[in-house]
C-alpha cells in the first residue's frame, strides 16, 4: 500500500499530460456578413440590425473564443444616414464605422460600393476603423503613382494588404495560422481607385501566403460566377464568404464552399470550421441564421445605433410627421437593387414614378426619374415605413412639372434607354417602347406636340442628360412647386401616394 500513492500520483500526471498534449485539431467559428448598409432594423424592424448580430457574435464567442467576425464587402455607402449632415459635414459611413468598431470587427474586404464616397472620406474611415481592410486588387491611383491604400494610426501609416493572417490557438496546444484573401469587382470606376485583374490578382496573393499558414480562406466581393472562377482557380481554398449579391447563397464548386448572406443582415452566416493540421483536412458546417425580432439587442452597440438613429430622425422629422409609421405592405420585393434599377424597368422604379405623377394629381402625361437616384440597392418586402422611402431616395429633390416638345421628350426617353447600365437610366410611368418607338397612353409620341411631364429637378439640370435644361428651345415651361406642396420633395410624394394604395 506504500506504492500506491506514488503510482496514482504518476498515472494521474500522466493523464494529465495527456489530456493537455497537442491533438493536431483545432476549431473555429466565422460570422460572415455582406452589403449592410442600416445599422438599425429594416421592414419595420422585423429583420436585420447590428445590435442584433453583435447578440450573435458575443454567445459565439462565449462558445469558441476562436470567433472571427467578418465583413466581405461594400457597408460605407449607400446609406440613408451617410447622405445627412451632421455638424456641417456628411456622414458618409462614419456611423458604420462606429457601430462596426463597438462590434470587433477581425477583418473587412472592400466592396465597389465603398469608392461611392470620396477619397478623402474613404480615408477618413480607414483611419477610423480598429480593424484591419484587405483585398488583393484595388490600389489608389494619383497622378504621381499607383499604391496600395493606407490605414495611418496614431501618425503611423501602414499599406492595405491583399492579405491577413490571424493565429489562433486552442486549450490543448494547437496552433495554426488562418489567411484570409480577397478581391473587388471593377464595378465603381473613380479616378483615384485603380482595379487590376480579379484572378491574377487574387492567385498572386494566394500564392505569396500559402507557405506562411495553415488554411487560406476568401473575403470577396465579386459576382458569384467570379466566385465560381476563384474557386476553380484555387481549389484547395475550402471557404469562400463572398458578397455583391444581395441574395444568401450556398454552392460547391469542387471541394470549395461559397456562401453570402442576405443584404443589411437580414441573414448572417455562421461557419463552424474543424481543422486537422497534420492531414490539412477542414470539414465546415455553415448555418444561415436569420436575424429577426426573436434576438435581443447587444445593449452597448445599441447605444451607438440609437445615437446615430436619433441624427436621422431629427432630420427626417422636418418633412414627415411619424417616420416609423407603415405606410404600405407588400408581398412582392420591390427591387431597387443597383443593377436592375439601372438597367430595366422595375416595380420599384414604376412606382416612384407613378408617385410623380400622383403629386400632381396624375394631371400629367407622363413621369421619368433616373434610376441613379435611387440608391437603396436592396428590395423592400413586408412592412414599409417612411425611414425606407428616404432609404430608397436619400437625396430628395423636388418634382418638377415640366411642358415639353415631344420631339425632345423622344431624344430624352432615347439617350436613358441607351444609357442602360448607368445611372443615367430611367425608370418612367405611362410610357411604353415598342422596337425603337415610344409611346403615352398607347399612342406614339407625336414630335410636334406638347407634352406634360414629372421630372426629378435633377434630371432637369442636365447632370444625366447634358441636353435636358430648361433653357433648351422646346422646353415650353417649367413648374417649380413651394414647401407646402406634396411635389417639394420626391420622398413625401412617394410615402403620399403609398398610403392611397
Amino acid at each position: 500500500m506504500k506504492y500506491f500513492k506514488p503510482i496514482l500520483f504518476i498515472l494521474s500526471a500522466l493523464l494529465l499530460l495527456s489530456c493537455s498534449s497537442d491533438d493536431d485539431k483545432i476549431s473555429f467559428t466565422l460570422l460572415q456578413l455582406n452589403d449592410v448598409y442600416e445599422i438599425s432594423s429594416i421592414q419595420g424592424g422585423n429583420f436585420g440590425g447590428m445590435a442584433r448580430v453583435e447578440t450573435i457574435h458575443k454567445e459565439l464567442l462565449k462558445e469558441n473564443e476562436n470567433t472571427m467576425l467578418v465583413m466581405a464587402g461594400d457597408f460605407l455607402n449607400p446609406s440613408l444616414l451617410g447622405g445627412m449632415k451632421l455638424n456641417g459635414e456628411k456622414i458618409r459611413g462614419k456611423q458604420m464605422i462606429e457601430v462596426m468598431n463597438a462590434m470587433n470587427f477581425d477583418v473587412v474586404a472592400f466592396g465597389n460600393h465603398e469608392f461611392d464616397i470620396p477619397k478623402k472620406d474613404l480615408q477618413n474611415r480607414i483611419n477610423e476603423s480598429s480593424f484591419p481592410w484587405i483585398s488583393s486588387n484595388v490600389f489608389n491611383r494619383t497622378k504621381e503613382s499607383i499604391k496600395p491604400f493606407y490605414q495611418e494610426i496614431n501618425g503611423v501609416k501602414t499599406p492595405v494588404k491583399g492579405s491577413f493572417i490571424k493565429e489562433i490557438s486552442d486549450a490543448d496546444g494547437t496552433n495554426i495560422k488562418i489567411g484570409f484573401i480577397s478581391v473587388c469587382i471593377p464595378s465603381n470606376p473613380k479616378e483615384y481607385v485603380l482595379y487590376k485583374d480579379m484572378f491574377s490578382s487574387i492567385q498572386k496573393e494566394y500564392d505569396l501566403i500559402k507557405e506562411e499558414v495553415d488554411v487560406v480562406l476568401g473575403l470577396t466581393h465579386v459576382k458569384i460566377e467570379h466566385d465560381r472562377e476563384i474557386a476553380r482557380l484555387l481549389p484547395n481554398i475550402p471557404l469562400i464568404m463572398g458578397g455583391h449579391e444581395h441574395d444568401h447563397k450556398n454552392e460547391m464548386i469542387g471541394n470549395v464552399k461559397i456562401t453570402k448572406a442576405d443584404a443589411n443582415a437580414k441573414t448572417a452566416y455562421i461557419h463552424s470550421i474543424n481543422f486537422n493540421k497534420k492531414t490539412k483536412e477542414t470539414s465546415i458546417f455553415s448555418l444561415l441564421k436569420i436575424i429577426d425580432t426573436s434576438i435581443v439587442d447587444d445593449k452597448k452597440v445599441k447605444l451607438v445605433v440609437d445615437k446615430w438613429m436619433e441624427v436621422m430622425n431629427s432630420q427626417i422629422s422636418k418633412i414627415v410627421e411619424n417616420p416609423y409609421e407603415i405606410i404600405y405592405n407588400t408581398k412582392i420585393p420591390l427591387d431597387g437593387r443597383d443593377i436592375p434599377i439601372r438597367s430595366n424597368q422595375t416595380n420599384l422604379g414604376q412606382l416612384i414614378a407613378k408617385s410623380m405623377a400622383y403629386s400632381y394629381n396624375n394631371e400629367v402625361d407622363c413621369a421619368i426619374v433616373n434610376g441613379g437616384s435611387i440608391r437603396i440597392d436592396d428590395q423592400l418586402v413586408g412592412d414599409i415605413n417612411s425611414v425606407d422611402a428616404f432609404r430608397v431616395l436619400p437625396f430628395g429633390g423636388a418634382v418638377l412639372k415640366v411642358k415639353i416638345k415631344g420631339s425632345l421628350l423622344n431624344k430624352v426617353l432615347e439617350y436613358g434607354n441607351n444609357a442602360a447600365g448607368s445611372g443615367a437610366y430611367l425608370q418612367r410611368s405611362s410610357i411604353e417602347m415598342n422596337d425603337t418607338l415610344f409611346s403615352i397612353n398607347n399612342s406614339t409620341i407625336n414630335p410636334s406636340k406638347t407634352y406634360t411631364i414629372a421630372i426629378s429637378d435633377y434630371l432637369m439640370k442636365g447632370f444625366d442628360i447634358p441636353f435636358l435644361t430648361p433653357n433648351h428651345p422646346e422646353v415650353i415651361s417649367v413648374f417649380h412647386p413651394v414647401s407646402t406642396d406634396i411635389s417639394y420633395d420626391i420622398r413625401k410624394s412617394v410615402i403620399l401616394y403609398l398610403k392611397t394604395l
